[in-house]
C-alpha cells in the first residue's frame, strides 16, 4: 500500500511543481506589492503637487467627462496626504450600439488637489516595465495571466484544479513521511553535515513536515478563492447555511456590453452610510466600486491606508443595486454563520494579513519555502530516475550466464 502513496505523492508533486514554483516564487513577491508598485512608480502613487486634495468623486467626475469613452469603477474617498488619487476604470458602452471599446489601460492616476492625470497603465499586462511589473506577478501567480476562452476564465480555474491537488498531496505527503512510528525523529531531523542528496531529500521531506499545517492552509485557501463558486462553496454549504452571495445572484454581462449605473456614486456612498450608521459602524466609507458586469455598487468602509484590510477577516463592504440603489448585501467580517466565517478568512489566511505585518512576512517566507520543496522535489526524482535508468543499464550489459548445455564438453 505505502508504494501506491509514494508512487501518488510522486505523480501530484510532478504535475503540480512548475506551477507552485511559480506560485511560490511570486507570492513571496506580492506579499509586498503595493509597496513595491509604489517604490517602482511613484508616478502612479506619489502626489506631483502639495497642495489640499478636492473630493475624489468629483476628481471622478471630471476625468469621465475629460474622457467619454470611459467610466469609472473603483474610487478611494480619501487619499493620505502626498498620494496621488488612484482610480479604477472601464470602457464605456456607445450609447448607439451599447458596445464598448477596449480602452487599452485600467487605471489612471490623478493628481488629487489639480485633477490633473499624472499616469495610467492596464492592470495585469504580461509585461515586465516598471509600471506592469508588479501586476504582472500578481496575476501570474493566481492565473498564468492565461487569456479568457469562451467566456472562461482558463488560467483561474488551472490554478484551482492545481491547489486540489496540492492539497490531496499535503495529505498523502504526510502520511508517507513518517513510514515508521519507531523512527518518528527522522522525518523532524536535517543532516547538515552530510550535504549532497541527503541534505536534498531532508529539505524535502522534514522541511515538508515542519511547515506542514501551513502548507495545507496555503493549499486550500487557494481552491477556496479559484474555485468557490464551482467547489468550496458548494462543499461548505452541505455543513452550514450560506448568506447570499450579491453576486452569484446576478448574470454576469458580455465584457463588450457593459452596464452603466443609473444611480450615481454620490448616492451609493450616501445609501452605504445610512445604512452603516443604522448599523452601528464606526469606520468611515474608504472606496466605492461599480461593476458594469453586473450593475453592481460596493461600498467599503476602512480608515485611510487600511484599504487592505490588514489584521483580523477584513473590511465591511454594503452592496447596492446600481439600477434602483435597493441594498444588494453585505459583507461583515466576523458575523454570520460558521460557513460565511469560514469563507471570510480565506484570503486574510492566504496573504497572512489576517494577523497584520508578521503574517505577510511569514507568508512571503512560506512562498520561498514552496518553491524550494517544488523544486528539490524534481530533482530527488530525477536523481532516483538518473539511477535507476542507470542499474537498468548495467544490468543489461552483463553477458548472459551459460546454461549447462553450454558448458557441456563437446
Amino acid at each position: 500500500m505505502r508504494t501506491i502513496w509514494v508512487a501518488l505523492h510522486r505523480w501530484l508533486g510532478l504535475a503540480t511543481a512548475g506551477f507552485l514554483f511559480i506560485a511560490g516564487a511570486t507570492g513571496a513577491v506580492i506579499s509586498w506589492d503595493h509597496e513595491l508598485d509604489g517604490w517602482l512608480n511613484p508616478t502612479l502613487y506619489q502626489a506631483k503637487t502639495a497642495g489640499e486634495a478636492r473630493p475624489s468623486l468629483e476628481l471622478a467626475r471630471e476625468l469621465e467627462r475629460a474622457r467619454p469613452n470611459l467610466q469609472v469603477t473603483f474610487a478611494p474617498l480619501t487619499v493620505e496626504p502626498g498620494e496621488a488619487l488612484l482610480l479604477g476604470v472601464e470602457a464605456r458602452p456607445d450609447p448607439s450600439t451599447g458596445k464598448a471599446l477596449p480602452l487599452g489601460y485600467n487605471q489612471v492616476a490623478l493628481d488629487p488637489a489639480t485633477g490633473a492625470i499624472q499616469g495610467q497603465r492596464f492592470w495585469g499586462q504580461p509585461s515586465l516595465s516598471r509600471e506592469n511589473l508588479l501586476p504582472f506577478l500578481y496575476k501570474l501567480h493566481y492565473s498564468l495571466t492565461l487569456p479568457f476562452v469562451a467566456g472562461l476564465d482558463v488560467g483561474v480555474l488551472l490554478m484551482g484544479l492545481v491547489g486540489l491537488a496540492w492539497t490531496l498531496d499535503c495529505l498523502v505527503a504526510l502520511w508517507i513521511s513518517f513510514p515508521k512510528a519507531s523512527a518518528w525523529r527522522k522525518s523532524f531531523a536535517f543532516r547538515w553535515r552530510d550535504g549532497g542528496y541527503r541534505l536534498t531529500f531532508d529539505l524535502h521531506r522534514s522541511g515538508g513536515v515542519w511547515l506542514w499545517g501551513l502548507l495545507l492552509t496555503l493549499a486550500v485557501t487557494s481552491v477556496s478563492m479559484n474555485l468557490n463558486a464551482q467547489v468550496v462553496r458548494p462543499i461548505v454549504g452541505l455543513f452550514s447555511d450560506l448568506s447570499p452571495d450579491p453576486f452569484s445572484a446576478r448574470t454576469a454581462r458580455a465584457p463588450d456590453e457593459p452596464a452603466l449605473p443609473r444611480v450615481s456614486r454620490e448616492q451609493a456612498v450616501a445609501l452605504a452610510r445610512a445604512e452603516a450608521d443604522r448599523r452601528g459602524w464606526d469606520e468611515p466609507p474608504g472606496g466605492v466600486f461599480y461593476s458594469p458586469a453586473y450593475d453592481l455598487y460596493g461600498v467599503g468602509f476602512y480608515r485611510p491606508g487600511n484599504d487592505h484590510g490588514d489584521g483580523g477577516l477584513g473590511n465591511r463592504w454594503l452592496y447596492f443595486d446600481a439600477a434602483s440603489g435597493k441594498p444588494a448585501g453585505a459583507l461583515t467580517p466576523g458575523e454570520g454563520t460558521a460557513g460565511d466565517i469560514f469563507l471570510q478568512a480565506q484570503f486574510p489566511l492566504h496573504s497572512g494579513r489576517i494577523i497584520g505585518l508578521p503574517g505577510r512576512v511569514l507568508v512571503s517566507l512560506l512562498g520561498v519555502a514552496v518553491a524550494g520543496l517544488s523544486a528539490t522535489g524534481v530533482i530527488i526524482w530525477a536523481r532516483k530516475r538518473r539511477s535507476r535508468v542507470e542499474r537498468e543499464r548495467r544490468m543489461a550489459a552483463r553477458p548472459a550466464p551459460l546454461g549447462r548445455e553450454q558448458t557441456a564438453a563437446p
